[in-house]
């Protein structure tokens, strides 16, 4: 079996996930600007990773666009954010992401990353900043725990990356 790790990483986080899981199953791996689909062709199973911006898996295109090629291929999907794993969110990134057909053939996981604001470009410190600013306006006492971490995040940065987030997608591969 044939297995390739594309990703796309903006801070690393997602970088650090995508080595990970190419050490494990001994695949090759690829920065998704050196992907094509003509490349994909030679693999049987392909694992795509991104960051998540604003609910959408940051380069999924690269799969989304050329789903009808890959879709007798194994097709698997990380994301990674700096949020905690929770149902609802996951299903709204899937609901965002894929079509009720691709989400038929395309095993989707979430991994916890992190956050560091130095990374980011300025479009997304901009970005962020705005976000920091609305959370800011909220009492205090009306801040979710989340809210309260990514404030703090801003000014120490945070990594929640671990190595045995990896474990389902490994086992899900070799199954």
């Amino acid at each position: 079996m044939k297995i390739v790790v594309i990703y796309k990483s903006k801070t690393g986080f997602t970088k650090k996930y995508a080595e990970w899981i190419s050490k494990e199953l001994k695949a090759d791996i690829f920065k998704s600007s050196k992907a094509t689909r003509e490349m994909l062709n030679e693999y049987d199973t392909i694992i795509y990773g991104g960051s998540l911006y604003a609910s959408g898996v940051i380069g999924i295109k690269l799969i989304t666009k050329n789903f009808d090629k890959l879709k007798n291929k194994k097709i698997i999907v990380f994301a990674t954010g700096a949020s905690s794993s929770k149902e609802n969110v996951i299903n709204e990134v899937k609901d965002k992401n894929f079509t009720p057909e691709q989400q038929k053939h395309i095993k989707f996981f979430y991994f916890r990353g992190g956050f560091n604001y130095n990374e980011l470009n300025s479009f997304d410190k901009f970005l962020m900043t705005l976000m920091k600013n609305k959370i800011k306006s909220k009492k205090k006492e009306d801040l979710t725990d989340e809210e309260k971490e990514m404030l703090d995040a801003y000014d120490n940065p945070v990594d929640f990356t671990n190595k045995k987030y990896i474990e389902k997608l490994i086992d899900y591969v070799n199954s």
